[in-house]
């Protein structure tokens, strides 16, 4: 019997330790030992989840040691953490590691790759988002052991919690860390329930009474990066609560930072003219000023006003500070009328063009977090009914919960807690039963402590199983809007779900990709049953993969197999694939988290019979061109067989997605026929290219571009026909969204030599035949976004200085502009051009003649574009004179709107940002990885 059970709360701001020996009611908070100041180190019951990277020098080894740490240790890592790193980084911005767990759930980014502190100097040490919860459950595990040597932490009984909003991919990231700070052995907990689980503890000799009058509770935890909500059904049966969850919210980015975010807006705008924005260590500084300010001013006895100071920076630390005066009204004003609004029941969260972006990470757009509630409350209408007892009626009167439970430290600020519980109570006519949470910070942690107790039978258990139902995506020609239910909504943990009618051909010997996506609606699915992905509010998760080894070189090529799925215990979606014939022969399928590192996918569902009409026509005219038998094709019909597959299928420019991939399979068939002619290479480039493009965003879109790329190396066969090296380069622009960072950079080094200016030497000749279709290999090169800034830049500068003489092609700013992009149409956002660079390419563009250069308007949309993100926007004025010249050329106000505020590409754009117009239907299936 493990001695201790151990809650761990890794918030986005704190993290907090409880504890309790096995068997004892007596829980408690672990206070972690930290450096509260240079050499001085004491016991906190909050952790800050920050760690701040300190220069070369800046601080000695005997100020950093820890009681388990040497001084030589402390001093090579140079790493703080706790309260110290807090104060640190709020002094000298750029080098703290914060809000790693918002980072674990943005997907547009990698999150394994080492991205933070996010637009950080290229001199100080970066880590992943992984790495850095890791390194905080690594130091939440040194300080345990270190206070019980004869109980060590991984030999314990232990809970982690997680936003219950946490999709699959962030859970398992968690999952992750754990393992990498040596605790692979420990149960997830959602956090709302933990806090809930902390009531029960609190209240466990009354409970009959305490709850007598409920039926549905609402928890609403809004703590430093997120707002997470949840329902729970209690029915009272022999005097005792029977506890179900019934509902939670999908992910939202909402939370203490953007409140405090908010405020330094407000102060940045008193602090110097209008214009001129603070860079973003400044902001960061700022931030961090004023979230202390807005706990003083929301605290108890709290006084009309507080100064915040912005210092200065280098040898103007002190001479160059700025200071502002906050009042407590305008806090109260931002924070209370701004995040929680006084609104109706029938509000609904604004839907903005483009999500507020700061510090790289994608913030809800609308900050009204009563409207999300509103909305969480509509979306589980009919389980709340049928927990209250309300008839199933179809009008816009939302069944409200009659308890409310309040999470996060945000709500410590009474004024906070007030106007959410005053806003529920009118919307429901009558105040909520609010239930006291006496300790925001510490009741998660206590509460997975609590939660052990209730697995053990000695407390009530909140059931309900899984909060989501999980769908796969199917190949149905319609653009993927089609899914099979694997596992549905209430799904308890342990029970395995077999889709008995359902059977999938498993290719063997080759990775096997499944995409999946969930929903958190109440509708009420059965497993293997279809659903329409379109109509109802489904989140894509992460790829599952494996691979099959096939018995022997003699054995079958596929097999057919059906599909299991269970809840574990853990806490997260395990799926496993079963061979129809030996039911022993079973293969876990597991996510896949590192972006373009992820396995490439060979086969999944079933094909529908939606696509289209004259398919089987149009392979057998490519059959005819490129089959095994030459079957006496002239040249004229070689050079028409587009036209003919046009005649069949319509306008190129029509075909939709699944049919592009049905083609592309044929192309693929017939590869090695693609050499007869210069006529039969030429084509097959050039169709097999436009039937992948753009490389990703379809289901095995990985599995086509890793094929694809087989063939590089084998090169063209017509090395003398300028227009093949044509369509060799447009293929692999075409597909570049699908090649990882090596198969890019290789692309990009077999390109070197033609790409740098006329008299250069710094890249010999490569070896082989001389290339050519120098345009086509610009516009290829500026298509490589997974490569590094530090090439992109070289790439740049190669074209730049090409631009320079009239007899560049014009193009060549459509390359320049894709790559000092602000946004990458594919790639990771910390892998693009410092700002500081790009802004000088901006003003090489603004000094063209935009009416003879036609390239030159959209390169300086692209690179100026606003994300919201300072680390990558370029300075307001830079903005504001690529404004002012948009204007005077009548561009379009989709352009103008992209530079003055952060806005989505329309589908025009984005296939002018691409080079040509996308697939039909991409989006419905996801967007970039």
């Amino acid at each position: 019997m493990k001695r201790y059970t151990v809650g761990i709360d890794l918030g986005t701001s704190n993290t907090v330790v409880a504890y309790a020996e096995t068997g004892s009611d007596d829980i408690r908070v672990l206070a972690i030992d930290q450096l509260v100041g240079l050499g001085e180190v004491a016991a906190r019951p909050l952790l800050p989840s920050v760690r701040y990277h300190a220069a070369p020098g800046e601080i000695s080894g005997d100020d950093l040691q820890l009681p388990w740490q040497s001084a030589a240790s402390a001093a090579a890592r140079r790493t703080v953490f706790g309260r110290l790193a807090a104060t640190l980084g709020a002094q000298v911005p750029g080098r703290l590691v914060a809000s790693a767990k918002s980072w674990l759930s943005h997907a547009a980014v990698d999150r394994t790759a080492p991205i933070l502190p996010w637009g950080a100097d290229e001199e100080v040490g970066k880590i992943s988002p992984v790495a850095a919860s890791a390194s905080y459950l690594g130091y939440v595990a040194a300080a345990w052991n270190h206070h019980f040597p004869d109980a060590r932490l991984e030999d314990q009984d232990v809970i982690l919690t997680v936003p219950a909003s946490f999709d699959e991919g962030a859970r398992a990231l968690t999952l992750e860390a754990a393992r990498m700070a040596g605790l692979p052995a420990l149960r997830l907990l959602e956090e709302p329930q933990a806090a809930l689980y902390d009531w029960l503890f609190h209240h466990r000799q009354t409970l009959d009474a305490d709850l007598a009058q409920t039926r549905l509770v609402l928890i609403c935890d809004v703590g430093g990066g997120t707002t997470d909500l949840t329902l729970i059904r209690v029915d009272m049966q022999d005097g005792q609560p029977q506890l179900t969850r019934i509902g939670v919210g999908n992910h939202l980015m909402l939370g203490g930072d953007n409140m405090d975010l908010a405020l330094a807006h407000v102060a940045e705008a008193r602090l110097g003219p209008a214009q001129t924005r603070l860079s973003a260590s400044g902001l960061s500084q700022l931030v961090a000023r004023c979230r202390a300010a807005k706990e003083q001013l929301l605290g108890a006895q709290a006084p009309e006003a507080v100064t915040v100071t912005l210092l200065g920076a280098g040898s103007r630390l002190v001479g160059g500070a700025r200071s502002v005066e906050v009042t407590r009204q305008e806090v109260e004003q931002l924070v209370v009328d701004g995040f929680f609004p006084k609104v109706s029941s029938s509000e609904r969260p604004g839907r903005a063009r483009g999500a507020i972006v700061e510090f790289g990470l994608p913030y809800a757009s609308d900050p009204a977090v009563t409207r999300h509630v509103a909305a969480f409350l509509s979306q589980h209408a009919a389980q709340s009914r049928s927990a209250l007892d309300l008839p199933q009626t179809q009008d816009d009167a939302l069944p409200m919960p009659d308890t409310l439970l309040l999470n996060g430290g945000v709500f410590r600020a009474e004024a906070l807690a007030g106007r959410i519980a005053d806003t529920l109570g009118s919307w429901r006519g009558s105040p909520l039963n609010v239930l006291h949470n006496a300790d925001p910070d510490v009741a998660v942690a206590r509460g997975a402590v609590a939660y052990a107790r209730a697995r053990s039978g000695q407390a009530p258990r909140i059931g309900g199983g899984s909060p989501r139902s999980y769908f796969l995506v199917l190949e149905d020609g319609a653009s993927g809007q089609q899914g099979i239910c694997l596992l549905p909504r209430g799904t308890e943990e342990g029970q395995e779900i077999h889709l008995k009618d359902r059977t999938f051909a498993l290719r063997l010997g080759h990775p096997v990709q499944f995409h999946l996506v969930s929903s958190v609606a109440d509708t009420a699915y059965q497993p293997g049953e279809l659903a329409d992905l379109a109509s109802a509010d489904f989140i894509r998760l992460p790829p599952i993969a494996t691979v099959v080894q096939p018995r022997g070189a003699s054995g079958p090529k596929e097999t057919p197999v059906q599909i299991t799925t269970s809840l574990t215990e853990v806490g997260t979606l395990e799926v496993h694939c079963h061979e129809i014939a030996d039911a022993s022969q079973r293969w876990r399928l597991e996510f896949q988290l590192r972006g373009n590192e992820a396995p490439a996918a060979a086969s999944t569902a079933n094909k529908a019979d939606t696509l289209h009409p004259s398919l089987p026509q149009a392979i057998e005219t490519i059959d005819r061109t490129f089959g095994a038998r030459s079957q006496g094709v002239d040249p004229k019909e070689v050079k028409r067989l587009r036209a003919q597959l046009e005649q069949l299928l319509g306008a190129r420019e029509q075909w939709d997605s699944a049919l592009l991939r049905e083609l592309f399979a044929a192309f693929w068939e017939r590869a090695k026929r693609r050499r007869r002619t210069a006529d039969h290479e030429r084509l097959w480039l050039n169709l097999a290219g436009y039937c992948v493009r753009p490389g990703f965003g379809y289901p095995l879109d990985e599995w086509r571009v890793e094929q694809l790329w087989s063939l590089y190396d084998q090169g063209i066969q017509y090395v003398n026909e300028n227009q093949n090296w044509s369509e060799w380069w447009t293929l692999w622009r075409r597909a570049a969204g699908g090649l990882d960072e090596s198969a890019q950079l290789r692309l990009l080094d077999d390109m070197a030599f033609y790409l740098q200016p006329p008299g250069s030497a710094h890249v010999r000749k490569p070896p082989g035949p001389t290339r050519s279709g120098y345009a086509d290999m610009v516009r290829l090169a500026g298509s490589l976004e997974n490569i590094a800034a530090e090439r992109k830049i070289e790439v740049a500068e190669w074209l730049l200085t090409r631009l320079r003489k009239p007899s560049e092609n014009n193009q060549s700013w459509w390359a320049v502009g894709r790559i000092g992009a602000r946004r990458p149409f594919y790639g990771s956002a910390h892998g693009v051009v410092p700002a500081d660079v790009a802004a000088q390419w901006v003003d090489a563009i603004l000094a063209l003649d935009w009416k003879k250069v036609e390239p030159a308007a959209f390169a300086a949309t692209q690179i100026a574009r606003m994300t919201g993100d300072r680390t990558r926007d370029l300075p307001d004025e830079t903005r504001g004179a690529v404004v002012r010249r948009l204007e005077a050329a009548n561009a379009p106000q989709s352009w103008i709107a992209m530079v003055r505020e952060a806005v989505e590409l329309d589908a025009a754009d984005e296939g002018r940002v691409f080079g040509e117009a996308l697939p039909a239907g991409l989006k419905l299936i996801g967007g970039a990885p």
